[in-house]
């Protein structure tokens, strides 16, 4: 289970986090959407602790991190290692193969052995349909094929929870649709997922929860059979906005 209570984030005179209290369910698919700015990727960041909030506690199964107090690099170590994240950029290791990419932290950080590892690696290749690009370097794939690679890196850490933030937002839409076709098939086998999106029609098609952000503050959390179908009056604007057309 990863749940935060009264969370806190400020830069400067902004609050980015205000007050927020959530649980994100095991082996469920949370989406949080919301406008630009709204705290999103600040939120999902948190999760990593590659932001800190100034405060609140953060619980993940039997840890629970007080960010008010300072964080042991041991316990930084123990939640990294529990989580995945893809980011919008692909930050793959451009000197190496795509296989080699997949293997590395694997091998370096979980401590596996080379011809496990490589195995492993091959079989989430095949899951992201990229079997065929192992021996090639990111720079002869495309943007999509990368972002690709990315998920197959992050999965092979095997963690028990996925962060996705805006994963593609810098696609176009026919390889964007490839990287949400993998999306969705990770949700479908019930893998825990947080998911970053500026896709409505994804969003909904994926979510088992919503979340709705708005300059740091959860307005809405929960069903997106609610969310989409009988919105709030704010939500039914964000939605406009975004071209969704509600059923």
């Amino acid at each position: 289970m990863l749940k935060l209570e009264h969370v806190n984030k400020i830069y400067g005179e902004r609050h980015a986090l205000n007050d927020v209290n959530i649980t994100f369910p095991e082996h469920k698919t949370t989406v949080i959407v919301g406008p630009s700015g709204s705290g999103k990727s600040t939120l999902l960041r948190s999760l990593n602790l590659l932001e800190r909030p100034e405060n609140g506690l953060y619980h993940f199964d039997d840890l629970t991190l007080d960010f008010s107090q300072p964080i042991s690099e041991k316990n930084v170590l123990q939640l990294r290692r529990q989580t995945g994240m893809v980011f919008q950029s692909f930050n793959l290791f451009p000197h190496l193969t795509v296989l080699k990419n997949v293997t590395e932290a694997p091998i370096h950080v979980l401590k596996q052995a080379p011809a496990i590892a490589t195995s492993t690696a091959k079989a989430l290749l095949a899951q992201v349909g990229l079997a065929d690009k192992a021996d090639q370097f990111p720079t002869a794939l495309s943007g999509g094929q990368q972002q690709r690679v990315a998920i197959a890196r992050a999965l092979a850490m095997k963690p028990k929870y996925m962060f996705f933030d805006e994963p593609t937002s810098a696609l176009d839409p026919e390889l964007e649709a490839d990287v949400l076709r993998v999306l969705l098939k990770l949700a479908q086998e019930h893998n825990s997922m947080i998911v970053v999106t500026h896709n409505m029609e994804f969003a909904k098609g994926v979510a088992d929860q919503i979340i709705f952000l708005e300059e740091g503050e959860i307005l809405y959390s929960g069903d997106p059979q609610t969310f989409f179908t009988e919105p709030t009056e704010r939500i039914h604007d964000f939605l406009s906005a975004m071209n969704f057309m509600i059923k």
